[in-house]
């Protein structure tokens, strides 16, 4: 199952300070779109705050705009606050 890193600030507004968050076999997470989808069934409030703002990492590659990049079962995924240019 693809399991999922997240920042400390949305672990203390949704998952009680966890930064590791593991999915089920049934959550449907084959895509980072279906990891943002299973994570937020589980913590609800959290998908819009994945789904903005955030760049994501599978397996140590960074992506942006990454929807729908698939995932491996045993990926890791993790999301990181977009760094903007300035």
């Amino acid at each position: 199952m693809p399991g999922a890193v997240i920042n400390r600030e949305l672990a203390r507004r949704f998952t009680n300070g966890e930064t590791r968050l593991e999915l089920t076999e049934s959550a449907g997470a084959d895509s980072i779109r279906g990891v943002i989808r299973a994570l937020e069934a589980l913590y609800p409030g959290i998908g819009p705050e994945l789904r903005t703002g955030m760049a994501v990492a599978v397996d140590g590659e960074i992506f942006q705009g990454a929807a729908l990049k698939k995932v491996s079962l045993d990926a890791e995924v993790c999301f990181l606050p977009s760094i903007e240019a300035g």
